[in-house]
């Protein structure tokens, strides 16, 4: 066995000495004492906690987390010297499981000989493995140790989370441009640990140059101005000029601090996509080339921007995803660095493009679909190749193209989901021009399905007389909004009995008023105010009741308006006939009360619907007369809204402007499942039910038998006539 050398101490305190001379300036300019530490007043200036713990010699298991140069290390030899506590230090890279097996041997001797604690010191303590922090874990919570880390990374992603949970986090900031020079100026005035003992004429455009350029990493700025010193020849006088280009050869361009695999690489990456989203092509700009600059692989720079012109641009502008996917392409043909052209024309149309993230309607559709068990696919929209015959699959399908504008309103989503809206269009470039048409579309496939709801509950010969497509549904808006001559700030009340065919509409024409809705107690208004009930326009007052106890309290108060608009597919009790001089009573001065009354004497009649040759003539003759009959008292119903009846109801001052009735006509296809539904009325006051009761028996299973056979999977013109009224106060 060797003898140990006797002057071993002694060595080793002069090796001590000499390491330190040679050591680089920032590791001998390393502050000693929270006095001499610079920077990071937001977790050290006086009173604040993590100082007043320190001073205290009270410190918990904490990690420092920052950019390289910014002081973790340091604060951590600063607490070393100050604490009475034990003090060990190893580097996650280096140390094993042994290692820290012995750091808890030592602590926990020192607690059971001396009764004091013991601080470790982890540098680079997110390159732990599980099983490294598995085997520290136990100890910090017991607190046999107190744990100070450090990391460059972010320590919610690669920590322990119980380690975690046991530890506070400070986050140290890169220091500040002042903070390097003041740093700087005391290195060069610092004879014992710095460059005093040298006589250097140091430039001010120099010391800013260091600062800037060192990008907050005072280490980096220190060894650059040592180099400095150390290679430039002294003047005639002995004076070592540190000129701005000595500096600039010093320190060269700083290395771009950006780790591929590392947090900073997932926060570069995050500034690049929100500048681009916030369309700041600048800033942009400067991302990207810090990611490039960094050894970034282009290739992902491309993927990135390929998913930003889907997730974030959209149909704001489709032009996005090709201009980008061609830019990538001529990448891979042209290479760098010419390809750098490429990069930077796809981030900048994706930066100073419109911005939209309607896209995101497909997610809620995915999650609608996990939530939801009913998603049967309606029957008209089966495919009829295979089932047609056996199960009646595509039965009452309505083929767009056959249809004006190439499109007609039908049930493409489950019956639990009718109604339900996922794709919601913003009001940005050229999905801005699909906005209207879309929303137009649907509010008018809602009004249906609210309106078919609404119908259904009626008598059967109410429900066919009031079938209504939503192409008739838009001409009738349409109609309405010409005559209403709305101005942005018109203060308007719509009255919505069904179906909420009005109300999307005047928030969008009357932006700088909320519109006030009546509807029926217990109306569906949740369908019709989803598809545009956002922020951009005023919240909707909504009134909910019998329409006249609702319009008696209007009256009451001061309120009047400049517009009523009303459409009233089916009638209300009492007639809203009998209600226009009330009605007129809420409207402003010059204002104007907008209806339109559906007309069911003025529908075509059943009978219609077959050929002339498929029933005898008596059974014809029959047919036709049991069906005027059953039309006569809505005839004379109708036959009492004409101008002058009308206008004997107002008050004085008031008049009717227009009283005219319009026919809309459209196609009609009816399935075997309607006519079943037709000729199985629900009570004898249907229309069906009344046929029975005015025809004998075998005549009325004539008219049956024909309308099963040769009705269903035909398209017939239909017509629905309205009544449009117009009542304006002078």
């Amino acid at each position: 066995m060797p003898k140990r050398n006797p002057n071993a101490p002694l060595l080793d305190h002069a090796a001590d000495m000499v390491r330190q001379r040679l050591a680089p300036l920032a590791e001998r300019m390393r502050p000693r004492t929270l006095v001499e530490f610079v920077g990071q007043a937001h977790v050290l200036a006086p009173g604040r906690l993590l100082r007043r713990a320190i001073e205290a010699d009270q410190l918990s298991s904490v990690i420092f987390s920052g950019p390289p140069g910014s002081g973790k290390t340091t604060l951590a030899r600063i607490i070393a010297q100050t604490t009475r506590s034990d003090f060990l230090s190893i580097n996650a890279v280096l140390a094993g499981i042994s290692d820290i097996r012995q750091c808890v041997e030592q602590a926990q001797e020192a607690w059971r000989t001396r009764q004091i604690r013991t601080l470790l010191f982890i540098d680079e303590v997110h390159r732990f493995n599980k099983a490294q922090q598995d085997a520290l874990l136990p100890h910090v919570e017991n607190g046999t140790l107190v744990l100070i880390g450090a990391t460059t990374e972010n320590p919610h992603f690669e920590v322990n989370k119980a380690l975690l949970s046991r530890s506070r986090i400070f986050q140290l900031h890169a220091l500040e441009a002042e903070h390097i020079e003041h740093l700087l100026d005391q290195a060069l005035a610092d004879s014992e640990r710095g460059l005093g003992q040298h006589q250097v004429a140091f430039a001010p455009e120099a010391r800013e140059h260091l600062a800037q350029v060192a990008s907050g990493d005072a280490r980096s700025a220190l060894n650059a101005l040592e180099l400095a010193v150390q290679t430039t020849p002294p003047d005639a006088n002995g004076v070592v000029p540190v000129t701005l280009e000595v500096a600039e050869d010093s320190i060269q361009r700083r290395a771009v601090l950006y780790d591929k695999d590392g947090d900073v690489h997932f926060d570069t990456a995050s500034a690049f996509i929100k500048a681009m989203r916030g369309s700041d092509p600048d800033a942009a700009l400067y991302w990207m080339a810090k990611m490039i600059l960094g050894g970034e692989e282009p290739r992902f720079l491309f993927r990135r921007m390929t998913i930003f012109a889907a997730e974030d641009v959209g149909l704001a502008d489709p032009q996005a995803l090709p201009v980008v996917t061609s830019a990538a392409q001529a990448f891979d043909y042209v290479g760098m660095p010419e390809g750098r052209f490429h990069l930077a024309e796809a981030c900048l149309y994706l930066s100073t493009a419109p911005k939209s993230n309607s896209a995101f309607a497909f997610f809620d559709a995915l999650r609608t679909v996990e939530s939801e068990s009913k998603d049967e696919v309606p029957n008209p929209i089966k495919d009829a190749n295979r089932d047609k015959e056996s199960f009646g699959h595509g039965e009452g399908y309505l083929y767009p193209h056959a249809y004006r504008d190439h499109w007609v309103a039908q049930q493409y989503l489950p019956d639990a989901l009718q109604g339900r809206v996922f794709y919601q269009p913003s009001d940005q470039g050229y999905e801005q021009h699909l906005r209207a048409g879309v929303l137009h579309r649907r509010e008018a496939m809602i009004a249906a399905l609210l309106e078919s709801e609404a119908e259904s509950q009626g008598p059967d010969w109410e429900e066919r007389t009031c079938n209504t497509s939503t192409e008739v549904l838009s001409q009738i808006r349409t109609d309405l909004f010409v005559h209403a001559q709305l101005q942005r700030n018109s203060l308007t009340l719509a009255l919505e009995p069904t179906s909420g065919l009005l109300t999307p509409e005047l928030r969008r024409q009357t932006p700088d008023e909320g519109v006030h809705v009546w509807l029926p107690a217990g109306g569906n208004c949740t369908l019709w105010t989803g598809p545009d009930s956002d922020s951009e326009h005023p919240a909707c007052v909504w009134h909910e009741g019998n329409l006249e106890e609702i319009t008696e309290q209007l009256t009451s108060t001061s309120i009047r308006f400049e517009r009523i608009l009303g459409w009233f597919p089916t009638e209300l009790e009492p007639p809203i006939s009998g209600q226009l001089a009330e009605l007129s009573g809420l409207l402003a001065p010059a204002g104007r009360l907008l209806l339109a009354l559906s007309l069911p004497s003025k529908a075509p009649r059943l009978s219609s619907l077959l050929a002339a040759d498929l029933l005898d003539e008596p059974t014809k003759q029959a047919f036709l007369e049991a069906e005027e009959e059953i039309y006569q008292p809505l005839q004379k119903k109708d036959g009492t809204l004409t101008k002058k009846a009308l206008d004997e109801r107002l008050q004085s001052g008031y008049s009717v402007a227009v009283c005219s009735a319009k026919p809309y006509t459209t196609e009609l296809q009816l399935s075997a499942n309607r006519i079943q539904e037709w000729l199985e009325p629900r009570n004898n006051t249907g229309y069906f039910g009344k046929l029975r009761l005015l025809l004998d028996s075998a005549t009325f299973q004539k008219i049956a038998q024909a309308f099963k056979q040769h009705a269903p999977h035909k398209t017939h013109p239909w017509s629905r006539t309205v009544l449009h009224l117009v009542v304006v106060r002078q």
